[in-house]
């Protein structure tokens, strides 16, 4: 890092309280960050890290009212004093969700939106704009709809939209949430890339840590109850317990050498697997941590609960979206659906419940023909759970939307309240029953959705990323949750770009690829197969990396044994 200039954010003594609070979220907050720094915050939801990453861009207080005590000064400008005009000149924000930040017809014209807004010439608009989008790899986009764009292109829109301004911060709120492995690692390597071209300082909100250290960063600001608990370089935080004992899930490496009763220290470079130093004590100790448990393999044949056989499906006839899938899945089994954007998984599952009809093919369950079923029909017995919470939600209060389906197929009242209540429980939503969905996080408006499906007993619940934008203790709620369900025997089916939730949670994956079925394995073999991953844009586990550098072999069963141990210590912490 260059010699200390004086810092580019610096809050002293600060203090941020919103309108609506009874007590501040961000409280005695002392940190400052250096230009060209690349600086990671972490913390679990509600930690604060959001609203300090809105008191830098000026979402908080001008968008967001509330209170300020202390200071802080943003390139030189008094931010809580500033505007968000002022502060957009030199802070760059891409919000997770990048459709909530198109304005533009095309790419080009989104791009250059701030251009225009400055009433830039033509010409120099027309440089800027290509320049910015060659950049981030979007040059041969400039004509596209946004809505023809995959989630990592969008992404990189976005920040060429801010770049164009030629901010000195860029702020990348949970860039990760929506993007499917291969795009979430390619996400992580432009931004490490713009950053070296343009010594940008740079901030990156995100609760996947190992992610984000897939490239090196200088510090992690790890944030929870609105404080500041640790500001280090990522090999001291990653020798030190505090990511786990605040509720941030470590990189799985680090667990596994941990398991193994490895001691971690900063010397031992833990921040990469690539470069983590391991002695031949260490080596050995992982060894024979690995062969003190023999993998066992799951016995016993289920009864077939759905078939799917040659199903082909086209939104236009010219494009088929799914060709001749064909598949079955077991009574009680949990299984995921893996594969790039635009693979066909959350079509396939809309063609099982009856939101679109398929060209061909045949679904059965339980060895009856779905298709002569409609949509009302098949909702009693297969249940489905969007991404997006807000889709699914049409009431205001979290009762109302639980009961309605029950209510509409006529049950009594009293048996709807009993129903409806014991659902609650078994979500963790009991307290809230009262509640206003509004006044709920995104991770709580998503069990919502949960219940409202579970209180009609189906036999499959089909979830479209169960955990997107969880941080680590919610993801293991409702991971543990489904895990609970599946045990009383529903089964269920994920689609998910998460692959540790892939890894733990279901032995077996289904991999889509170009609208076909390229694989159905188990999920530790298909993250140890980098022709595989390559081909349905995933991303091998570092487990698979770090038992290659033990030389222990297979590599997958060196995965299985960790998620055997990996279960066995989370349940006793559940």
């Amino acid at each position: 890092m260059a010699e200390k200039k004086s810092p580019v954010i610096s809050f002293k003594d600060f203090s941020f309280q919103y309108r609506a609070q009874k007590k501040p979220t961000l409280t005695g907050i002392n940190l400052d960050i250096y230009p060209g720094e690349k600086v990671l915050i972490a913390g679990p939801s509600g930690s604060g890290k959001s609203t300090l990453a809105g008191c830098i861009n000026g979402l908080n207080p001008f968008s967001n009212p509330g209170e300020c005590k202390g200071t802080l000064t943003v390139d030189g400008v008094d931010a809580p004093h500033s505007s968000i005009f002022e502060l957009s000149a030199h802070v760059g924000t891409v919000l997770q969700d990048p459709d909530g930040q198109f304005i533009g017809l095309t790419v080009g014209e989104d791009i250059a939106f701030a251009l225009e807004n400055s009433c830039t010439p033509q010409d120099e608009m027309h440089a800027i704009t290509r320049h910015a989008a060659e950049l981030v790899g979007i040059e041969k986009h400039l004509d596209y709809a946004p809505h023809e764009l995959s989630g990592g292109q969008k992404q990189r829109v976005s920040l060429a939209g801010v770049m164009v301004d030629q901010v000195k911060i860029l702020l990348f709120d949970e860039p990760l949430a929506n993007l499917d492995p291969a795009a979430g690692k390619q996400a992580i390597e432009l931004i490490d890339e713009i950053q070296k071209k343009t010594d940008t300082t740079v901030l990156i909100i995100e609760h996947r840590l190992e992610d984000v250290l897939w490239r090196n960063v200088d510090r992690i600001i790890l944030v929870n109850e609105g404080t500041i608990l640790a500001d280090m370089t990522p090999d001291e935080l990653l020798s030190t317990s505090l990511l786990a004992d605040n509720g941030i899930r470590e990189p799985l490496y680090v667990t596994a050498m941990r398991y193994a009763g490895i001691d971690i220290t900063k010397e031992k470079r833990p921040a990469h697997v690539d470069s983590v130093v391991l002695n031949e004590g260490d080596r050995k100790r992982l060894q024979e941590w690995f062969e003190s448990q023999p993998f066992k393999e799951e016995a016993g044949e289920r009864e077939k609960l759905l078939e799917v056989k040659n199903l082909s499906f086209g939104y236009t006839k010219e494009h088929q979206t799914l060709h001749n899938v064909s598949l079955s899945i077991d009574k009680g089994e949990m299984v995921s659906i893996v594969g790039r954007n635009g693979a066909g998984k959350s079509t396939f599952s809309k063609l099982v419940c009856g939101f679109e009809d398929p060209d061909s093919g045949e679904i059965l369950f339980h060895g009856k023909d779905l298709l002569k079923e409609n949509i009302r029909h098949r909702a009693k017995y297969i249940g489905y759970v969007m991404q997006n919470p807000n889709q699914m939600i049409s009431k205001t209060m979290i009762y109302e939307e639980v009961a309605l389906s029950l209510q509409k197929a006529g049950m009594p009242e009293e048996k709807v309240r009993q129903k409806v209540e014991d659902t609650l429980k078994i979500c963790g939503l009991y307290p809230f029953r009262n509640w206003p969905v509004s006044a709920l996080s995104f991770g709580q408006k998503k069990r919502v959705t949960i219940a409202s499906v579970l209180v009609q007993d189906p036999e499959l619940i089909i979830l479209d990323e169960p955990t997107a934008g969880q941080d680590f203790k919610h993801y293991t709620e409702i991971m543990e949750f489904l895990r609970k369900l599946n045990e009383r025997g529903v089964t269920v089916v994920m689609i998910t770009h998460d692959m540790h939730l892939m890894l733990e949670y279901t032995p077996r994956a289904l991999v889509f690829s170009d609208g076909q079925l390229i694989a159905d394995r188990r999920a530790s073999e298909v993250l140890c197969d980098p022709e595989l991953i390559e081909r349905a844009a995933l991303k091998e586990t570092s487990l698979f990396t770090l038992a290659n550098h033990c030389a222990i072999t297979p590599p997958e069963a060196f995965v299985e044994r960790f998620i055997g141990e990996d279960r066995e210590v989370r349940s006793h912490g559940c």
